[in-house]
C-alpha cells in the first residue's frame, strides 16, 4: 500500500508540473492574477482592428495572465478572407467573443444587444478606478443600444480640443517616399498626384533590389482593408480634402458630397491612378492576393517605395540601420494637395469600440480586464509593432529625475528597430514584435498624459528627440526651409483638412437595403481591382461602364440617398464641432 501511494503521490506531482499547475505549499508563487482569479481561462477576443489571429504571445501575454490568468485568443476580420460570413456565423451560435472590439453604428451595437451578445456593464463598473473617469464617453457611445445600460467603451478618448489635429508629428495622410531615392533625383516638384508617377518610375529604376535581394516596387497594395470600396484608393482621395463615408466622399470643411460611383468621381480618378502606375510596372504583382502584413514585411526590406500612410514607411523602414545608410522615408509637398487629419475626440472614437460578451463565464473578470487598458499601465502596453505608445516600464522606458526616458532595450525596439529583438524572461521572453498587443486597440489618444505628468507617446520625449536627429529629418528640413515639424509645415501652407473629433456614428440601413448595400460593396470591391489591373485603357473603361450600370441594377441610387443624408447630419455635427471649439 505505501508503493501505491507514493506511486499515485509521485503520478500527481507530475501532472502538476507538467500542466503549470500551483499546488497548496507554493501559494506564495501566486500571481496577482491567479489569487484575484482562481480559475485560468482562455478567452475569445473577437476584434476587427486585429492585423494577426489566435493566441497572443509573448510579453503582452505575460502582463495578461500575470493580472488576470487568462490568455487572450484573437479572432481577427482583418485577417480572415470570409470576414462577415465569419461574424455572421459566430452570431448564429450565440456567442461572438468574450470581449469584442468592433464599431457600434449601423445597427451593429443595437443589433448585438437585441441578440443577448453584449453584455450591459452597468452592474460591474461602480468599483472601476479607470472606467469611472470616463462615465460621459461611455453613455454618448452607448446610446447606440437604442437600450438603457453601459455597454461598449470607445477608443483614443483625448484630453484635447476637437479642431486641433491629433496627430503628432506628420499627418494621418500624407504622400511618404523613399526620401533617399528622391533626393538622387533631384527633388523634382510634385504639383500634382500624376506628377508622382515618373518620379516613382525614376526612384523604382534607381532602387536595384531590397535588402533580401528581391524586386522593388513604388507601390504595394493590400485589400484586406477593404470595406465599401478600394481602400488604397480611398487612401489617396484622402490627400485631397475627401473622407469616404460608405459610398460617399465628404469634404469636412466644405459640406460638398459626392458619391464614388460618379463617372468621374476622385475615387474613380485614383482607380486610373493606380491603373496607370501599374502599366508603368509600378505596382507589386503579388498585390492582389496579399494582405496588410505582407506588404509590412515588404516595407521593412525596402521592396515598397511609396507608403500610403506616413506612420507606415517611417516606421516600418527608418530604422538605425537604414538611417545609418542614409536611407528613409519622408513625406512629401503636393501642391494642390490638403491632406486629411483627424481631430482630438474627446468622446472617443465609436467606430472602434471595447464591450463584453453576453454569455461570457467571468463577466467582472472581462470589465476588470477592459478597466486596466484604461489605466497607465495598460494603456502604455497597447499599440502596434510600430510603436504607437511607450511600452511597459522598466523594459521599454524609466523614469528618472530628467523626465521620461527610453531604456537601451526601449531605444533597440523603437529606434533602431532591432530585428529579432529578444524580451529578458522576467518580462515574458520571445521576441519584441511577437509579443506587442494583437488587439491594435488605442484606449486614449497618443497625446494624452498619465496620472504623472509623463506622455503616453515616446516620440514627444526630449530624451527621444535628441536621440533621434537624423540626416533625413535635417535634409526634408532643409529642403522646404523650415525648422517646424511635416504637420506644422503642412498647415502653415495650408495643405491639411481637419476632421473635428465628434461622437457621430450613422444609423443601420433600413433592412430592406442591407441585401443592396451588400451588393453594391461587393461589386465596387471587385470591379476596383479589375480596373487597375486592366491591361489597357480600353479595358478600364468598359469594367468602369459595368461596374456603373451593375450598380444602376442593384438599386446603388437607394443606398446613395441615404449616405447622403447621413454626410449631411455628419457634416453638421462637424460644422458645430468647429464652431463651438475654442
Amino acid at each position: 500500500m505505501r508503493k501505491n501511494i507514493l506511486q499515485i503521490t509521485s503520478i500527481i506531482l507530475s501532472v502538476c508540473i507538467l500542466s503549470g499547475c500551483r499546488l497548496p505549499f507554493r501559494t506564495d508563487n501566486l500571481t496577482e492574477g491567479e489569487r484575484k482569479y482562481p480559475e485560468f481561462l482562455t478567452i475569445d477576443v473577437y476584434d476587427t482592428q486585429a492585423n494577426t489571429q489566435g493566441l497572443q504571445r509573448g510579453w503582452f501575454a505575460k502582463k495578461v495572465r500575470d493580472k488576470f490568468n487568462m490568455q487572450l485568443n484573437i479572432i481577427s476580420s482583418n485577417a480572415d478572407l470570409i470576414s462577415e460570413a465569419t461574424y455572421e456565423t459566430m452570431r448564429a451560435s450565440g456567442k461572438l467573443g468574450d470581449i469584442i472590439i468592433t464599431n457600434v453604428d449601423r445597427g451593429r451595437l443595437s443589433e448585438l444587444v437585441k441578440e443577448g451578445l453584449v453584455l450591459d456593464m452597468s452592474p460591474y463598473l461602480e468599483k472601476e478606478e479607470n472606467l469611472s473617469r470616463y462615465k460621459e464617453q461611455i453613455a454618448a457611445t452607448s446610446v447606440f443600444a437604442d437600450a438603457e445600460g453601459s455597454w461598449a467603451v470607445p477608443s483614443e478618448i483625448s484630453e484635447f480640443p476637437a479642431t486641433e489635429p491629433s496627430e503628432n508629428n506628420e499627418p494621418t495622410n500624407a504622400p511618404t517616399i523613399r526620401w533617399d531615392l528622391y533626393k538622387k533625383a533631384g527633388y523634382p516638384k510634385i504639383t500634382t498626384l500624376e506628377d508622382m508617377l515618373p518620379i516613382l518610375k525614376n526612384m523604382q529604376d534607381m532602387a536595384g533590389k531590397s535588402d533580401s535581394d528581391k524586386d522593388v516596387y513604388a507601390f504595394s497594395l493590400f485589400g484586406d482593408w477593404d470595406g465599401g470600396a478600394m481602400q488604397n484608393a480611398g487612401a489617396l482621395v484622402s490627400l485631397y480634402g475627401y473622407d469616404i463615408q460608405d459610398f460617399v466622399m465628404l469634404n469636412p470643411e466644405t459640406g460638398d458630397m459626392v458619391s464614388i460611383a460618379e463617372p468621374d468621381s476622385l475615387y474613380i480618378k485614383m482607380l486610373h491612378f493606380l491603373f496607370e502606375a501599374n502599366r508603368m510596372g509600378l505596382v507589386d504583382p503579388e498585390s492582389q492576393t496579399q494582405n496588410y502584413e505582407t506588404v509590412a514585411s515588404k516595407m521593412k526590406d525596402g521592396a515598397v517605395l511609396y507608403s500610403f500612410w506616413p506612420w507606415m514607411g517611417e516606421s516600418l523602414y527608418n530604422s538605425d540601420e537604414h538611417l545609418a545608410e542614409k536611407k528613409g522615408f519622408a513625406s512629401v509637398q503636393i501642391e494642390d494637395a490638403s491632406y486629411i487629419c483627424w481631430g482630438n475626440d474627446p468622446d472617443g472614437k465609436q467606430n472602434s469600440s471595447i464591450m463584453v460578451g453576453g454569455n461570457t463565464k467571468d463577466p467582472q473578470r472581462m470589465v476588470d480586464f477592459i478597466d486596466w487598458l484604461y489605466s497607465d499601465e495598460g494603456t502604455e502596453c497597447c499599440g502596434s509593432p510600430t510603436g504607437d505608445y511607450r511600452g511597459p516600464q522598466n523594459l521599454t522606458w524609466t523614469k528618472t529625475e530628467d523626465g521620461a526616458k527610453l531604456t537601451p532595450f526601449g531605444e533597440q525596439a523603437f529606434i533602431s528597430m532591432a530585428k529579432d529583438l529578444e524580451v529578458p524572461e522576467e518580462f515574458g521572453g520571445e521576441t519584441w514584435s511577437e509579443g506587442v498587443s494583437a488587439l491594435n486597440y488605442k484606449p486614449v489618444d497618443l497625446k494624452n498624459y498619465d496620472s504623472d505628468g509623463i506622455g503616453f507617446y515616446y516620440q514627444n520625449w526630449e530624451d527621444y528627440k535628441n536621440k533621434t536627429t537624423q540626416s533625413i529629418t535635417e535634409d526634408w528640413q532643409k529642403h522646404y526651409k523650415t525648422d517646424l515639424s511635416p504637420i506644422q509645415y503642412f498647415d502653415e501652407k495650408d495643405l491639411i483638412t481637419v476632421i473635428p473629433g465628434t461622437e457621430w456614428a450613422s444609423e443601420d440601413y433600413p433592412e430592406y437595403i442591407k441585401t443592396i448595400e451588400q451588393q453594391c460593396r461587393q461589386t465596387i470591391k471587385d470591379y476596383s481591382w479589375k480596373m487597375v489591373f486592366a491591361k489597357d485603357e480600353e479595358e478600364f473603361n468598359k469594367l468602369k461602364e459595368t461596374m456603373l450600370s451593375t450598380l444602376v441594377r442593384l438599386g446603388f441610387d437607394e443606398v446613395v440617398k441615404i449616405n447622403k443624408e447621413n454626410a449631411a447630419q455628419r457634416y453638421e455635427i462637424l460644422k458645430k464641432a468647429a464652431e463651438v471649439a475654442p
